[in-house]
């Protein structure tokens, strides 16, 4: 049964063209997300009754983006992993997006009612599960890296939100947030990924004082074990 489920999920992803999930992959690249993040802060820094709303933010979303930044640099730096777990850092695209797209559409949705507003939310965690599920698609990422990237990103959004709930909330025009959140597009096309792994592996190289980053095969070659 476990194995027929299996087969049935890898199925359903490869009957999609690759060119699909690096196309969709993309909604949670860094070069889209972290200036929608930042665009969020601002947003919600726009008036002074909803400080405190930009401030939990900034504070939730940081925690989170330095947890998948500590991941990673200690994998690359230092071989800090599981091979068992066929683990070398958080899913930065799945966190990301589970970080992010929820509290976007929250805020888009910011003049509607209640139910609107956990209606888009709750879209944005799906839109996020289905991210991670082309990090799989792409062989970026292992299923320990997407599932701990969308567990730490769905929390830090439910902890903004529910944070957020007992705050005065912010009344923005949808169309004025939607075209703040597509300002990405101007200087990047949809499709190329930001080059922020090549930047996480010099800072390593740096740090830790290497020749090369540590990559997958170093771990699971060292423990015995295959892809």
């Amino acid at each position: 049964m476990r194995h027929s489920m299996r087969d049935a999920f890898w199925s359903a992803i490869h009957s999609l063209p690759e060119s699909f999930w690096r196309q969709f992959t993309w909604l949670g690249d860094s070069g889209l997300l972290l200036p929608a993040a930042l665009l969020i802060a601002v947003w919600l820094a726009s008036a002074r009754h909803t400080w405190s709303a930009a401030w939990a933010w900034v504070l939730i979303f940081g925690g989170a983006s330095s947890a998948v930044l500590a991941s990673k640099l200690a994998f690359l730096g230092w071989g800090i992993g599981s091979a068992s777990l066929n683990f070398t850092g958080i899913s930065g695209h799945t966190m990301l997006s589970a970080a992010v797209w929820p509290v976007a559409l929250w805020l888009v949705a910011s003049r509607g009612t209640h139910r609107l507003r956990v209606a888009l939310a709750i879209a944005g965690w799906l839109l996020a599960a289905g991210i991670g599920v082309s990090r799989l698609a792409l062989f970026a990422h292992s299923w320990s890296e997407v599932v701990s990237g969308f567990l730490l990103g769905a929390c830090a959004s439910a902890a903004f939100l529910a944070v957020q709930h007992r705050m005065p909330h912010p009344r923005l025009r949808a169309s004025m947030v939607v075209l703040s959140l597509l300002l990405p597009l101007v200087y990047q096309q949809p499709g190329n990924a930001a080059p922020t792994q090549g930047l996480l592996e010099r800072a390593a190289v740096r740090l830790a004082g290497i020749e090369r980053p540590f990559t997958r095969g170093d771990l699971l070659g060292r423990e015995g074990k295959a892809l």
